[in-house]
């Protein structure tokens, strides 16, 4: 990727959105969500880091679409900010409403091998993070019920390294890196029976059913860091995104360092974008990518035709012009370097559709 240019990078990406939809929309992928979803009828919601390393679904081996994803610099939220209150209890209002319990994960980040990779957003402190998602944890059981029988919030660690999960709950923290991960001579068998055992353990208030909903998650990720000490993967020890995404759909950019990703959710979305910019000069400045550009994509999903796709027109055309803005007034001397992608995404397909600047 770094011997492109950034126009080739530009259209690279847009190509691997249109494979993302085209999986996405497959017979196999779809009967796999549908058979998923009458096994694990759990609403699964995750909030975390703006950044592009952290992709739960690929890390649990979960198909896609069965993940809601929230984004924010750090994993920064509050019930409190306007819109994202109204989108997470919207997501659980419909699930409630079709019999659906729901799972809603909070997520911290760090790398065990090197702090300098970890969480950028709280300045690599890792029990800072620790201590303000137990913090959003609190503000859900105060939104949603203390007794946790239909939304039962958690905390989740997610190192980086090995995109290992860890558990924190009542019964005290798992780190699933650590955990026995076979049983007999099959590595790729864990021992599910011992596993529920565990996460009984661990949580022993959650409802059964959504307790069965997790465990898949956990073994998947048991068997995806296997996969990953398996093979040997590199540890991409530096910074080297390239790409600053602004709004909501960003699922199909789960390479490892290439993308941050700032929701749409703050009421002051100046900072997280500031910050952002301020990496990419960085990676710049270093020769970590080339400096011959980088991409600003704002995106706005819509569900259906007509007036949501309309106002997710004018949503992500907003988003593109004020993230314009914010660079342009503090990093100038990155603004010349930026190419301005503005879409929306039909939630139904996953396909991302290119809008152009327009005028809103």
């Amino acid at each position: 990727m770094g011997d492109r240019s950034i126009h080739e990078r530009v259209e690279w990406l847009w190509q691997l959105g249109r494979k993302h939809s085209q999986q996405f929309c497959g017979p196999d992928a779809t009967l796999a969500r549908k058979r998923y979803l009458a096994l694990h009828p759990t609403h699964i919601m995750v909030l975390k880091c703006m950044d592009g390393r952290i992709h739960i679904p690929h890390a649990t081996n979960t198909p896609l679409g069965i993940i809601e994803p929230f984004r924010n610099l750090g994993g920064m939220f509050h019930m409190g900010w306007p819109y994202l209150g109204e989108v997470v209890a919207n997501s659980v209002t419909d699930a409630v409403e079709r019999g659906r319990r729901v799972l809603l994960v909070i997520t911290y980040h760090f790398s065990k091998g090197d702090r300098d990779r970890g969480c950028a957003g709280f300045d690599f402190d890792t029990e800072a993070s620790i201590r303000y998602v137990h913090g959003i944890k609190n503000q859900m059981e105060h939104t949603f019920g203390h007794s946790r029988q239909t939304v039962y919030p958690v905390v989740f660690g997610f190192e980086t390294d090995e995109d290992a999960l860890i558990l924190h709950g009542p019964g005290g923290i798992w780190n699933l890196a650590e955990a026995t991960p076979v049983q007999g001579a099959d590595p790729a068998r864990p021992d599910e029976q011992a596993l529920e055992q565990k996460l009984r353990a661990l949580y022993p208030d959650m409802p059964r059913r959504i307790l069965l909903d997790l465990l898949p998650l956990v073994l998947g990720n048991i068997r995806h860091i296997g996969e990953i000490r398996a093979t040997g993967r590199e540890i991409a020890v530096e910074h080297r995104e390239w790409v600053i995404c602004i709004g909501r759909g960003f699922d199909f950019l789960h390479e490892p360092n290439m993308a941050l990703i700032v929701g749409p959710f703050s009421p002051d979305l100046s900072g997280p974008i500031a910050k952002a910019a301020g990496i990419i000069g960085s990676n710049m400045a270093s020769g970590r990518i080339p400096d011959d550009g980088f991409l600003l994509l704002a995106s706005a999903p819509y569900r259906e035709a007509g007036m949501d796709r309309a106002r997710a027109e004018l949503k992500s055309r907003f988003l593109s012009q004020f993230a314009d803005e914010v660079i342009k007034r503090e990093r100038p001397d990155l603004h010349p370097k930026m190419i301005v992608e503005t879409a929306v995404l039909d939630w139904n397909t996953r396909r991302l559709e290119s809008i152009g600047p327009g005028e809103a």
